[in-house]
C-alpha cells in the first residue's frame, strides 16, 4: 500500500512524476541559465560588475530562505494550493524579469522569482515519495535526480545560445509556457493526501525572522566572499557574524517552539542525518567541479562559452542513463549503500583524472573524465536520497525534504565559494614559485626568451626584448593557473574519497528498507 489516500483520484505515478518535474527542472535550471547572460545584462543596464551580480545573489538568497520552510507552508495553505501558487509566482516573476526596465526592478523580480521557485524542489520530492511505493523510491529519486542534475548542465548551454541568438530577456521568457503548462497539469493531476490539512496555529515569527536573516546573510557571504577577499572586507565580516548569530538563535528557537517553522527534530534520525551530511559534501565537490571545468576550458584552452558548456554535456548524458539503472537495481534488492560506494569511487577516479589535465588536452581528453563523473553521480544521488528518507514518516516528508534540499543547495554554494578561493590562492603560490625561475642563469628561461624575441623579429614587431619578457611572463601565468586547477581538482577528489566511511551509517537503513519493501509486495 502506498501513501496515497482514498480521497485521491487514481492517477498514473509517471504522470505525477512528469507534472512535478517540469516546474522543478525549470526552477533549478534558472539558477544557472542566467550566469552566461550577465555580461549582456550588464551592458544593457549600464551596470558595474558588483551591481549586476546581485541578479544572481538576490535569487539565491530568496531561494535559500523558502526551501526549508516549504513543509510548513504546505501545512499552512495546503500543498496543492501552495504548489500552484509557487508556480504562478515564479512564472509571473519571470515575465517581470524579462520586461525589467532597470537593474533595480530586475533584482526585485529575481527576489520574487526565488521566493516562488524555492518551494518547487522539496514539494516535488515529497510528492514523488508519496506517489511511488517505498520499494520504488529509488526510481522516484532517479526521476527527481535526472531533473535536478541535468538542469544545471543544460542551463549554461541554453542560456548562452538564447543570449547569442535572441536576447538575454528571452532567458526569462522561456519559463512562461512551461509555467502555464505546469499549473494546468497540477490542477488536473495533483491532489492533497488526507493527512495534509490546512492547519491553524500561531506563526513562529522569531523562527522565520532568524531563518531569513541567517540564510540571507550566509548566502551573500558565500556568493560574494571570494570577490571581496573574504575577511579582508568589513562587509563580509559583519555579514558572517550576523549569519552565525542568527542561525544559532534559529536553532535554539526551533527546538523550543511548539509549532516550529522548521522541525529540526528530524535530525534525531541518524540515517537522515548521515544522508544529508553526505549530500551536502557530495554537492560541495560536484558544484566545485562544475565551476572549474568551464573556467579551465575558456580561460586556458580558449573555448567559447557554448563549447565550454558542452564540456559538461557528456556527464549529463551518462547521469541521465545511470540514474534509472540505479533505481532499477534498488528495486531488485541491491543495497543502496553498495550503489553509493560504487558512485563515490567512480566520482573520485574521475576527479583524479581531471587533476591530470594539461595545456595540450583535446576535447575528448577533457570530456572523458566528465563522462565518468556523470556515471558516478548517477550512482550517488539516487541511492542516497532514497536511503536518507527510509525512517521518515510520510507526515514529516515535506519538512524533511525541505531540510534535505536546503543542505544540498548550501553544499553547492559552499563548494563554489571554497573551490574559487582555493583556485585563486594556489595560482598565486605557483606564480611565486615559477617566477623564481625567471633568471638569466636558467637555461629554460634563456631558450624561451630567445624564441619569443626571434618570433617578434621575424614578424617585424617592435621592442623584441620587452616582447620576449612579456611572452615568458604570460606563459608563467598560464602554467601557474594550470597547476592551480590540478591542485583544486585533486582536493575535490580527496574530499569525495573521504565521504566513503559515512556510507556505513546507511547500512542499517538498507536492511530496514529491504524488509519494508518486502512487506509491501
Amino acid at each position: 500500500m502506498t501513501a496515497q489516500t482514498e480521497d485521491r483520484p487514481a492517477v498514473n505515478k509517471w504522470v505525477v512524476a512528469l507534472v512535478v518535474m517540469l516546474p522543478t527542472f525549470i526552477e533549478v535550471m534558472d539558477t544557472s541559465v542566467v550566469n552566461v547572460s550577465l555580461p549582456h545584462i550588464q551592458g544593457s543596464m549600464s551596470a558595474g560588475l558588483d551591481e549586476v551580480t546581485w541578479v544572481l545573489t538576490s535569487y539565491l538568497v530568496a531561494n535559500a530562505i523558502i526551501i526549508p520552510i516549504t513543509g510548513w507552508l504546505a501545512g499552512l495553505f495546503g500543498r496543492k494550493r501552495y504548489l500552484i501558487f509557487s508556480i504562478l509566482i515564479f512564472t509571473a516573476a519571470s515575465i517581470l524579469c524579462g520586461a525589467a526596465p532597470s537593474l533595480e526592478v530586475l533584482i526585485l523580480a529575481r527576489i520574487l522569482q526565488g521566493l516562488g521557485g524555492g518551494g518547487l524542489q522539496p514539494l516535488s520530492q515529497a510528492i514523488l515519495f508519496e506517489t511511488f511505493p517505498r520499494r520504488e523510491h529509488g526510481m522516484a529519486m532517479a526521476v527527481f535526480g535526472m531533473g535536478v542534475v541535468m538542469a544545471p548542465i543544460v542551463g549554461p548551454v541554453l542560456g548562452g545560445w538564447i543570449t547569442d541568438h535572441w536576447s538575454w530577456r528571452w532567458v526569462f521568457y522561456i519559463n512562461i509556457p512551461a509555467g502555464i503548462l505546469a499549473v494546468v497539469m497540477t490542477v488536473l493531476f495533483i491532489s492533497d493526501p488526507a493527512y495534509i490539512k490546512r492547519q491553524i496555529f500561531s506563526i513562529d515569527k522569531w523562527g522565520l525572522f532568524f531563518l531569513a536573516l541567517g540564510l540571507g546573510a550566509l548566502q551573500i557571504v558565500l556568493d560574494r566572499g571570494e570577490r571581496l577577499d573574504w575577511l579582508q572586507s568589513n562587509f563580509i565580516i559583519i555579514l558572517s557574524v550576523v549569519a552565525i548569530v542568527a542561525l544559532v538563535s534559529f536553532i535554539v528557537t526551533e527546538l523550543r517552539a511548539e509549532h516550529p517553522v522548521v522541525d529540526l527534530r528530524v535530525f534525531k534520525d541518524s540515517t537522515f542525518t548521515a544522508g544529508t551530511t553526505i549530500m551536502f559534501l557530495g554537492f560541495f565537490c560536484l558544484f566545485g567541479s562544475f565551476v572549474l571545468l568551464p573556467l579551465y576550458a575558456q580561460e586556458l584552452m580558449g573555448y567559447t562559452a557554448l563549447w565550454a558548456g558542452l564540456i559538461l554535456g557528456p556527464g549529463g548524458i551518462s547521469s541521465f542513463i545511470v540514474m534509472p539503472i540505479s533505481g532499477i537495481l534498488m528495486k531488485k534488492g541491491v543495497k543502496p549503500w553498495i550503489i553509493l560506494l560504487a558512485g563515490l569511487a567512480t566520482t573520485t577516479c574521475a576527479l583524479l583524472m581531471m587533476s591530470g589535465y594539461d595545456l595540450q588536452a583535446d576535447f575528448y581528453s577533457i570530456a572523458l573524465p566528465r563522462l565518468i563523473q556523470g556515471i558516478g553521480l548517477g550512482g550517488f544521488f539516487v541511492p542516497l536520497a532514497a536511503a536518507a528518507y527510509v525512517n521518515i514518516p510520510v507526515e514529516q516528508m515535506g519538512n524533511a525534504s525541505g531540510v534535505f534540499n536546503l543542505l544540498r543547495n548550501l553544499g553547492g554554494s559552499f563548494g563554489v565559494a571554497v573551490t574559487s578561493t582555493i583556485l585563486s590562492q594556489r595560482a598565486q603560490v605557483h606564480q611565486t614559485f615559477l617566477s623564481e625561475s625567471i633568471t638569466p642563469y636558467n637555461p629554460a628561461f634563456r631558450n624561451a626568451y630567445q624564441h619569443a624575441a626571434g618570433f617578434m623579429r621575424m614578424n617585424h614587431m617592435a621592442a623584441p626584448s620587452k616582447g620576449g619578457l612579456a611572452f615568458v611572463y604570460g606563459e608563467v601565468l598560464r602554467q601557474a593557473s594550470m597547476l592551480s586547477f590540478n591542485d583544486t581538482f585533486y582536493v575535490l577528489a580527496i574530499g569525495t574519497a573521504l565521504m566513503t566511511p559515512l556510507t556505513l551509517f546507511l547500512r542499517k537503513s538498507s536492511s530496514r528498507a529491504g524488509s519494508s519493501a518486502a512487506g509491501m509486495h
